[in-house]
Parts: C-alpha cells; sequence; structure tokens
C-alpha cells in the first residue's frame, strides 16, 4: 500500500479541506490499513512510505513499514513492496491496494480477494471507470502494476483479469475529490476519516458517515 508524504497527498482536497489536508490524508490511510488487517484473507500489510508520520500510525495499526527505496514513482514503490513481501512470505500471492479508501469493508474485499485467486493478475477498477484500487498477482507470477493515469485500461492491456463483483463497492470508493468523500461518506467510512471530516464546512455529520 502506497502512502505519499503528507505534504504532497490529496492535493485535489485543497480548497475542501483547508488546514485540514494532512490530516484528511492521513485518516484515510489509517481506516484503509485498519480494514484490511480486519480482512481474513489479508495475511499482512505493508505499508510503502517515507513520511515518518504515517510510518508511525500505521505501524501502530499492525502494519509493516517499508521505505521507498527505488524513489522512482508509484509503480516501482509498489513493486519494491511486494517484492519485500515476498521475501516473507514467498508462498503468499501479493496485492497493490490503494490507500485512499476509507469506506472499505474488511469481508468485501474478502471477496475481492478469493475472486483474484482465480486469475494469475488480477485488478479491481475505481469507482470511475478510470483507475485502479487493487492490483493482484498470484504466487511466482510476475508483479507489474500499472497505476497512474487510465491505469483501468493498461491493466487489462496487460491481460489482467478484470473484476466487477456486485455489492464491493467499498474496494472501488477511493478518495481524490470532494464528491469522493462525500460518495464514501455515504457508504461509512472508517472513524478516523469521519472525524477529520466533521471538521471540514461542508461535511457536516449525518446518519451512516460513520462506522464506528
Amino acid at each position: 500500500m502506497p502512502v505519499k508524504v503528507l505534504a504532497k497527498a490529496k492535493t485535489r482536497m485543497s480548497a475542501a479541506a483547508g488546514p485540514h489536508r494532512a490530516a484528511l490524508a492521513l485518516a484515510v490511510a489509517a481506516d484503509t490499513v485498519a480494514a484490511a488487517l480486519r480482512c481474513a484473507r489479508v495475511r499482512d500489510v505493508i505499508v510503502v512510505t517515507d513520511d515518518p508520520l504515517p510510518a508511525a500510525e500505521l505501524a501502530a495499526l499492525g502494519a509493516r513499514i517499508v521505505p521507498d527505496e527505488p524513489d522512482a514513482g508509484l509503480n516501482p514503490a509498489l513493486v519494491h513492496g511486494a517484492g519485500r513481501g515476498r521475501e516473507w512470505f514467498p508462498h503468499t500471492g501479493v496485492g497493490a491496494l490503494s490507500a485512499d479508501l476509507p469506506a472499505l469493508r474488511p469481508d468485501e474485499l474478502a471477496r475481492v480477494l478469493d475472486a483474484a485467486a482465480r486469475a494469475p493478475e488480477a485488478f479491481v477498477p475505481d469507482a470511475a471507470g478510470i483507475g485502479t484500487t487493487l492490483y493482484t498477482a498470484r504466487p511466482g507470477v510476475p508483479f507489474s502494476p500499472a497505476f497512474g493515469g487510465d491505469s483501468r485500461a493498461a491493466h487489462r492491456a496487460r491481460g489482467a483479469r478484470e473484476l466487477l463483483l456486485p455489492g464491493t463497492d467499498s474496494v472501488r470508493r477511493d478518495v481524490d475529490t470532494p464528491d469522493d468523500l462525500r460518495a464514501a461518506l455515504a457508504l461509512g467510512t472508517g472513524p478516523r476519516t469521519a472525524a477529520v471530516a466533521a471538521l471540514l464546512p461542508h461535511f457536516a455529520p449525518s446518519a451512516g458517515h460513520g462506522r464506528g
């Protein structure tokens, strides 16, 4: 799971989040990590980051922290993290999960990972149908993520199986914009995201905004 340096994270939320932008980015990542760790199909969560604040917070939740040693962009960072995972757990499949899925449900992630295990490579498109929120590779299969830009098309072109399972909206609901955050809050985010959103002028708390 990649986590940006907070000073550079969630820039499209700048106007809506104001001084809370970094806190929102950290809250979203923490809720994502916490949900992933509760998923029965997830053996470990490896976070690739060079920011000491999320490194400490996410490690406290139970994630393993790996520095971005390649320092060459998102996909090399993901390959590096997956490589460490394969060193630690050589007979386990690996996956790259977006760090901005604050409404993630462990049971929905489990269903997706069960389906992903049936294909050498698989991916889940984001809610907009352009990007990707999850990419997986089975043991022994080269790990070749293609995040960035139109990654849905890029993963399809590489032969990865697209997974569009009903009832797995939380796995697709990434948050980059104010409208994305509203949609995630409507699904029900984790408590950290809900708490920060409650501080934002245009995201007043309402029923269903948190999962507790």
